[in-house]
């Protein structure tokens, strides 16, 4: 299943989401929360990467952010749950619910679906796909561009439909899939990029069933890097790190120069690290092939494994004891 899913990934953006259930108007909001859990909350994260003028604040909690009321007021709230049962989203509803807030679901059903029917909340459903949520962002991010009513952004995402090829990504995933055997990756990019980062390490955590971390430059060089300065009592922590960087060409010119000379101290200290260019002509191109290796790459690690990539029993597990 997560093979076919990604190799069929670009048929994501093929889906016409529309809005039912009620009006919705979104006219230059003070803020568009998006309330969201897990694989249900990397949409936000694309398409604020995709846009950084765009007022998204994230919520990953209960309730909703600690925003005044007014701005509340003046805001659209998002709620985004891909079962429709995530409780987190759900209290989120609640609370904006109660206060009279404007909303928009997006689910594939669920108890959250049920709940925007019951009170006449618009909402957008995406039909049952059987599909974890960190592999239907194609899906989720069409939602939610629709919810805020951007046409270019829809257009340049129905456009990767004959422009994106996953199946052209899958051998350079499983190259880096052999090279990360018995290695923690470590994924680091631009501040620009952070959504970008962020998704392989939740593809190498969730598909790979594997420890991974990210974190972003310039930040970074101002700490996270000096516990990276190996001595001799401290080679056997180091040992285990794969330092993956995520290069842009439009990333601004100090943090290339920082990410070149952090290369250098790293490599000298006998580090590893493999740069992988970040390319495409629209903005859309460039995050999502970025992801389909880091598909490929996360599902070889799982097979290399011989782990099962598609499911996520701990979380299962977890959901249970809760």
């Amino acid at each position: 299943m997560m093979y076919e899913a990604i190799r069929n990934f670009q048929s994501q953006f093929l889906f016409e989401p529309k809005i039912e259930g009620g009006s919705l108007k979104v006219n230059d909001p003070a803020a568009i929360v998006v309330v969201g859990m897990g694989g249900s909350a990397l949409a936000a994260e694309v398409v604020k990467d995709w846009n950084p003028s765009l007022p998204i604040v994230m919520h990953r909690d209960y309730g909703l952010p600690p925003l005044s009321e007014a701005v509340l007021k003046k805001s659209l709230i998002v709620l985004s749950s891909h079962s429709g049962n995530t409780e987190e989203v759900i209290a989120g509803f609640e609370a904006g619910l109660e206060r009279g807030l404007q909303m928009v679901v997006i689910s594939t059903g669920g108890r959250l679906l049920d709940l925007a029917k019951q009170n006449s909340i618009p909402y957008i459903q995406i039909f049952k796909n059987g599909l974890q949520p960190r592999a239907a962002l194609g899906f989720s991010v069409k939602a939610l561009l629709r919810a805020l009513g951007d046409e270019r952004g829809l257009q340049e995402l129905t456009n990767l439909v004959s422009t994106l090829d996953a199946a052209e990504y899958e051998e350079a995933g499983q190259l880096l899939a052999e090279k990360l055997k018995d290695k923690i990756p470590v994924i680091y990019a631009a501040t620009r990029n952070r959504s970008i980062a962020y998704n392989w390490k939740i593809k190498f955590n969730e598909t790979g069933k594997i420890p991974a971390f990210y974190n972003l430059f310039p930040e970074l060089n101002h700490n996270e890097m000096t516990g990276f300065d190996v001595k001799e009592v401290t080679k056997k922590l180091s040992d285990k790190f794969y330092f993956i960087f995520l290069e842009d060409h439009e990333d601004h010119p100090r943090i290339q120069k920082r990410m070149a000379v952090m290369r250098e101290l790293f490599q000298a200290r006998e580090l590893t690290v493999e740069i992988i260019e970040l390319k495409g002509a629209t903005r859309f191109f460039k995050i999502f092939s970025s992801l389909l290796l880091a598909d490929w790459a996360s599902f070889y690690v799982a097979d290399g494994y011989r782990l099962e990539a598609e499911q996520v029993p701990m979380v299962e597990e977890f959901k249970k004891l809760i």
